[in-house]
Parts: C-alpha cells; sequence; structure tokens
C-alpha cells in the first residue's frame, strides 16, 4: 500500500477541512461589522461564531501535526524558509482569538470598538496570509541544491498576492452567508445583500486566478494527463453558482452549504494540480520536495495511518455534534439572556 500517497490525502483533507470551516470565522471576523447596524446586532455577529470559531482551528493544529510526523522535511522546509511570514499568520490567529475572547468582558463601548477592530485586522490578515502561503506553494519556491534562495518580500508576488485576494472574497461570501442564516434579522438581511453583491468579486477573481494558474504554475500539468480530475473544478463552478441561486431565492443556510463546497473543491483542486509535490522548485523540478522524497518511514506512515483513521472520525462527529447543537439562528431573547460578546 502506497503510504505516501494516502498520507498526501489526509494532508489535503485536513487543510481543505481547516478551509472551510474556519473560513467563515475568519469572513465574520473581518466583514461581520458591515452587516451590523448597532451595537446589539455587533454582539449577534460575534455570538454567531461563538461555540465554533476555536473548535474549527483544531483542523489547523490537526494540519500541521500531520505536516511535521508525515513529512519532516517539507515542514522544518516552511518553518526555516518562511518563518517571517508563519510568525506573521500566527501572530494574527492569537490577535484574534484574544479579541473575540475580550470583547464582551467589558461594558464600554471603547473597548468593545477597539478588540472588534483588532478582530477585524487580524481576522483579514490571517486570510489574506494563507492565501499568499498556498498561492507560493502552487507557484514553487526557489528551492535550490542545498539552500532556500527566496526572500521575504519575493513571497509577496502578483500570483500569491492573487491568491490572498481570493482567498478572503471566498471567506467574505462564507461569512456574509452564515450570517444570513445565523445572525439576528437585520444583520442577517444586510448580510444576505453583501453575499450577493460579494459573489460577483470572488467569481471574478476566481476567473483571473485560473487564467494566472495556467500562465504561472504547473497546477495544470496533472489534470492535463488525468482529465477526470476536471471533475473537481466543474463541481467548483456548480457549487459556487448555486450558492448564488440559493442565496437569491432566499435560502442562505443552503446557500451557506453550498459554498462550503465550493471551498472544498477549489482547496481539492489546488492539492491535487500540485501532486506529487508539496513545496515546488521554481529553480529545477529536482530540487522540489515531494510526497515521496520528504515522506517519513512506511511504518511510521503507516502507524500514524491508523491513529487518524481512529481520530478522525471523532473529530467530525463532536464538530458536527456541536454544529447540530447551535444550528438555530440567535434570536433578540438569546442575546440578551447572554453575557458573552
Amino acid at each position: 500500500m502506497d503510504y505516501a500517497k494516502i498520507w498526501f490525502v489526509f494532508w489535503a483533507v485536513l487543510w481543505t477541512g481547516y478551509f472551510a470551516l474556519d473560513g467563515f470565522d475568519l469572513g465574520v471576523g473581518f466583514s461581520g461589522w458591515l452587516a451590523a447596524d448597532s451595537d446589539e446586532e455587533r454582539r449577534g455577529v460575534f455570538a454567531s461564531i461563538g461555540p465554533f470559531w476555536d473548535g474549527n482551528e483544531v483542523w489547523l493544529v490537526t494540519a500541521g501535526g500531520a505536516t511535521f510526523a508525515a513529512f519532516p522535511p517539507v515542514y522544518a522546509g516552511l518553518f526555516s524558509w518562511l518563518y517571517p511570514a508563519l510568525l506573521l499568520i500566527l501572530f494574527s490567529l492569537i490577535a484574534r482569538g484574544v479579541a473575540l475572547e475580550f470583547r464582551g468582558k467589558v461594558q464600554s463601548s471603547s473597548w468593545r470598538s477597539f478588540w472588534e477592530r483588532t478582530a477585524a485586522v487580524a481576522s483579514f490578515s490571517a486570510a489574506l496570509l494563507f492565501g499568499v502561503a498556498f498561492g507560493n506553494l502552487f507557484r514553487g519556491l526557489e528551492i535550490g541544491p542545498d539552500a532556500y534562495y527566496g526572500t521575504f518580500l519575493g513571497l509577496l508576488n502578483p500570483y500569491a498576492l492573487l491568491t490572498g485576494l481570493l482567498f478572503c472574497a471566498f471567506f467574505f461570501f462564507h461569512g456574509q452567508l452564515w450570517l444570513a442564516f445565523k445572525a439576528p434579522p437585520g444583520a442577517a438581511a444586510r448580510a444576505a445583500r453583501l453575499a450577493s453583491r460579494g459573489w460577483y468579486v470572488l467569481a471574478g477573481l476566481l476567473l483571473l486566478f485560473i487564467g494566472a494558474s495556467w500562465l504561472a504554475t504547473g497546477l495544470s500539468g496533472n489534470f492535463l494527463v488525468r482529465p477526470s480530475l476536471l471533475l473537481l473544478p466543474l463541481l467548483l463552478v456548480v457549487s459556487l453558482a448555486a450558492a448564488k441561486v440559493l442565496l437569491a431565492r432566499g435560502l442562505p443556510g443552503k446557500a451557506f452549504l453550498a459554498s462550503f463546497s465550493s471551498i472544498v473543491f477549489f482547496s481539492l483542486t489546488g492539492f491535487a494540480g500540485l501532486y506529487p509535490d508539496l513545496l515546488a522548485s521554481r529553480i529545477d523540478p529536482a530540487f522540489s520536495l515531494t510526497v515521496y522524497n520528504s515522506a517519513s518511514s512506511p511504518y511510521t506512515l503507516k502507524l500514524m495511518a491508523w491513529v487518524v483513521l481512529i481520530f478522525l472520525p471523532v473529530v467530525i462527529g463532536y464538530q458536527a455534534w456541536v454544529y447540530r447543537l447551535f444550528r438555530a439562528p440567535l434570536t433578540e431573547g438569546e442575546l440578551k439572556k447572554s453575557g458573552m460578546y
């Protein structure tokens, strides 16, 4: 059994789960204030993600741990070559978490306003930086025979920045759809209108990304060799179109599920194009870190595969329970009873 290939699939699924789940949290964090006209509505915006955001980050922690255990050279390369960029992402996530927890601790408008702004800046920077990071993974890094020749500013290339903006657009749309069915009525109606407008920006950026990926990366290679993989981008387009149609029909909950699917198919499309590379070299493909030259021993991969098969359903199960428990839209009565946010 090819455990290296299996672990690439696990790695892709874990990152996909993080983007699809924490994506709406980040979107609400940096754009939720646009849907709220009062402090009470802003309280509802933050309360809507209260039971979910920290649980969603489990997928990020697991993805990082899987990288360390299954592909140690990749983990070492990321935290050596991209250390400043990864620290910025870490600080953004820390600031986001602190802001969400601290906003409702003091009954002061200036206090709440400060932490709302902190949450917005931190959530936007995290979303943008995740997109820039994966844009560079798709584009390839300046990896040589014995060193990394890239610079921090070199990571801010046009393709990576475009990918970062696309991530922000995905999360904006995803977050506003969440508010459209979860937030109190006034904020929900405005969120639905914002999501409808944001869809056009998202669609435009996605078209630009597809064209830029064709010209600037090697992601298209696997799709040309294995036409069956084209089902993934096709499902991406279908799910994104379905989200717009369902929203127009006044079904924000179903539109959110369609948006969730679009992020899943977008992420899987990227990983399908990246395979077998994990860290592709722009200098020479021979210097790339791939599934095969950076994987742990077969015994280690086999042992960890059993661990994942046992515990991943547990993670999915308890998260499904939380989402089911808090699935109903927030009401004004619930907000008045709650002392949080």
